[in-house]
């Protein structure tokens, strides 16, 4: 007769969380990678910890979690259906399981999976299937076991390999191998004018910045994908889809670089030396970001700090907010005689900033659409900055909210009434702001007639 807790194989199940109470003991590096799954999951998700990492903090100020500033006490689990403890305090972690145990519920144990009554596997996603590998313990097992898995999936759907095999053309070069695209090539190829870059493919450390898409984590390139396969240090922003973090190996060291609009941040220079430092100790450093380094990411900045320090740097292009997120809200950034171009912004800096470095007044004279990104704050003075300018107050807006994630909401207006609109919905950041005709390009407001195709 087998005790509870004690040696058997454990026995698999999917757990329907949906609307059920899961307790998350701790706020660090290990609660920010397993509570975005907990989410996807629909779970009411409870966090008790007296801290937490900039982007735990972003899931509470949005509403998604419940935050009890705090440490733990048993009745935290009164009425819940899974606890997690994710602190490395092995008698604060052991109080949790007595709790758990006490209660019935079953308890994920990071500190310690012996003394735990449920495992968290290793786990792959391919659209609606999920598969989860459990691997007796070893954490590094069950992985290798959901990456073959994972490039069963792709191949049967023919695809190209999967990330986590063998290098496909374009990826990094292997040591003393030549540089593949996208690697910085050394300071005296002539390919590279001025020299100032770094080699690639040398020995030791080395730095990738990964564009991570603009939410759904099924959107990363499958070189960004497998580049964070291989990672030992993972440096990532509070917009980077949070399904790929609970995907890295156990040992990752993930450093939370989130920086929250007008909240707490890490200042740039600290990002800077942690790469640095990082590679110079022969670690393979991934830097993601949100949507594209290069996009309003800081990219740039990272690399030259890198270079300086003779850092290898590989730069892995991302799908950019500011086309895929109008994109799947039904809003095209260039439609067929209705726009012949289209332009990028940002928004974080008011139009009467002296830091501001957009020509708004010349903005407001183009006919084609203006995609902004963090403007949330300034549209007020955005919109009406235009209006100012000339640009008719009757041209339509949109804003979506959380692109291509489960939290998308969007918004139709005018340019003359999108702040106000947008106030009364309540939205938020993370949000981009498109105007022009193309709102309505594919779903004419009501009484309205199709555009006419001027072209043949």
């Amino acid at each position: 007769m087998s005790t509870p807790g004690g040696a058997g194989n454990p026995y698999p199940l999917g757990l329907r969380l949906a609307g059920r109470r899961v307790v998350v003991v701790g706020g660090g590096a290990v609660a920010t990678r397993r509570v975005p799954a907990l989410l996807d999951a629909g779970a009411d998700v409870l966090l008790v910890a007296p801290e937490l990492t900039p982007a735990l903090r972003a899931h509470a100020d949005a509403g998604r979690l419940h935050w009890a500033a705090r440490r733990f006490v048993p009745e935290d689990l009164d009425g819940a259906w899974l606890v997690q403890v994710a602190i490395d305090d092995r008698m604060a972690a052991a109080a949790v399981s007595a709790a758990a145990a006490e209660r019935r519920v079953f308890c994920v144990r990071a500190d310690d999976r012996a003394a735990a009554s449920a495992w968290t596997p290793a786990v792959t996603r391919h659209g609606p299937v999920t598969v989860a590998v459990l691997g007796g313990g070893d954490p590094r097992r069950a992985m290798a076991v959901r990456d073959a898995v994972r490039e069963l999936l792709a191949a049967r759907s023919g695809l190209p390999a999967a990330p986590g095999g063998p290098a496909a053309p374009g990826g990094p070069a292997a040591p003393g191998g030549s540089a593949a695209p996208g690697d910085l090539a050394a300071p005296d190829d002539p390919a590279v004018p001025g020299g100032s870059a770094v080699p690639a493919g040398t020995a030791g450390g080395r730095v990738a910045l990964v564009g991570a898409g603009p939410g759904d984590p099924e959107l990363i390139t499958l070189k960004g994908w497998r580049l964070l396969t291989e990672a030992d240090v993972v440096v990532a922003d509070r917009l980077v889809p949070g399904l790929l973090l609970d995907e890295l190996r156990p040992d990752v060291e993930l450093v939370d670089a989130s920086k929250i609009p007008y909240g707490p941040s890490r200042a740039q220079e600290e990002i800077n030396r942690i790469l640095v430092d990082r590679a110079l100790a022969g670690k393979v450093v991934v830097r993601l970001k949100g949507g594209d380094p290069y996009v309003f990411g800081r990219g740039g900045e990272e690399l030259l700090a890198c270079a300086a320090a003779g850092v290898p740097v590989t730069v892995v292009p991302g799908v950019t907010s500011a086309v895929a997120v109008p994109a799947v809200a039904g809003v095209p950034v260039t439609h067929r005689a209705v726009a012949h171009e289209f332009t990028v912004v940002s928004g974080h800096v008011a139009p009467d900033s002296p830091a501001s470095l957009v020509r708004w007044d010349a903005l407001a004279g183009l006919r084609g659409t203006l995609v902004i990104l963090m403007g949330l704050k300034n549209l007020a003075a955005i919109s009406a900055t235009l209006v100012a300018h000339g640009r008719p107050a009757r041209t339509p807006a949109a804003v979506i909210q959380e692109g291509t994630t489960s939290g998308q909401r969007t918004l139709r207006s005018t340019l003359g009434a999108v702040a106000a609109d947008v106030a009364a919905a309540a939205l938020r950041p993370p949000a981009i702001v498109v105007i022009g005709d193309v709102v309505h390009a594919l779903t004419p407001p009501a009484g309205a007639a199709p555009a006419e195709d001027a072209e043949g």
